[in-house]
């Protein structure tokens, strides 16, 4: 099976979580997705050399794991729905064995998921494009918590997508949280990791703060942007040094945490 343009990066992310779960001192383990890339067919000399995309992939894993995983603590039955879950493992993290689970990504994708990672009667696998409504109704809630996590997407979408992603959101589920991640405009134009070019991507959308997405729809209220320098900090403590600066926190990708 072959993975077209913007499906590639799912690998790419695969890849990093798996060589940082290698490191005498990782700040998670990840097993499946060791077990994952062994199985593989793909060249990834571009990806391992690319410091910034391994960086940020891991940055971003260190904060959303510790964001869920709250997220469960408080709310141990809840739903929790991955938007344009790619080969994403979390659920292998940070399972209590209470929540339920669901994957949404386009066809191919899930395709190729699917090899590797089998549903269960807690986790289920759609196939659907994250502006396609239709998923909305797949959604079984058996309590009232619902967690949205978007992360990796929104970058590679127009402003209009975006829009619609919400708006399916708001129109379906009165009570929830999101998790989006958010690249700034600054960092859409001027960044470029070697390995996600490789895949003929390119990011072409961002705003400065997460409470600009109220724009979008203001179904929503903004509650806080966690930046992911903040995950950075903790497996690179020497970069805290610098990592506190104004301007060169702007520049870094964050998650917005939105509520309904």
């Amino acid at each position: 099976m072959i993975l077209e343009g913007v499906e590639k990066t799912m690998l790419l992310t695969l890849f990093a979580k798996a060589q940082h779960s290698q490191k005498k001192n990782h700040k998670f383990y990840d097993q499946k997705a060791i077990e994952i890339i062994s199985k593989i067919d793909y060249d990834f000399t571009v990806a391992n050399q690319d410091r910034f995309m391994k960086y940020g992939v891991i940055s971003r894993t260190i904060v959303l794991d510790e964001m869920v995983s709250d997220y469960i603590k408080k709310h141990p039955h809840s739903t929790i729905v991955n938007i344009a879950s790619g080969m994403d493992t979390r659920f292998n993290r940070l399972d209590n064995c209470l929540i339920k689970w669901y994957n949404i990504d386009l066809e191919n994708s899930v395709n190729f998921r699917r090899q590797y990672l089998e549903d269960t009667d807690r986790v289920k696998t759609l196939a659907y494009s994250a502006m396609d409504s239709n998923w909305a109704s797949e959604i079984k809630i058996e309590s009232g918590n619902v967690l949205f996590i978007i992360e990796g997407l929104s970058m590679y979408l127009t402003e209009n997508d975006n829009s619609e992603i919400l708006k399916i959101i708001n129109d379906n589920f009165r009570h929830c949280s999101i998790f989006v991640e958010i690249m700034p405009p600054v960092s859409v134009e001027n960044v470029k990791e070697k390995s996600v070019e490789q895949t003929s991507s390119e990011f072409i959308w961002g705003v400065e703060k997460g409470s600009q997405l109220l724009n979008l729809n203001s179904g929503f209220k903004w509650i806080r942007d966690v930046n992911l320098f903040d995950g950075m900090n903790k497996f690179k403590p020497a970069f805290r040094l610098f990592t506190w600066l104004p301007f060169l926190r702007k520049k870094m990708d964050y998650i917005a945490v939105l509520e309904k």
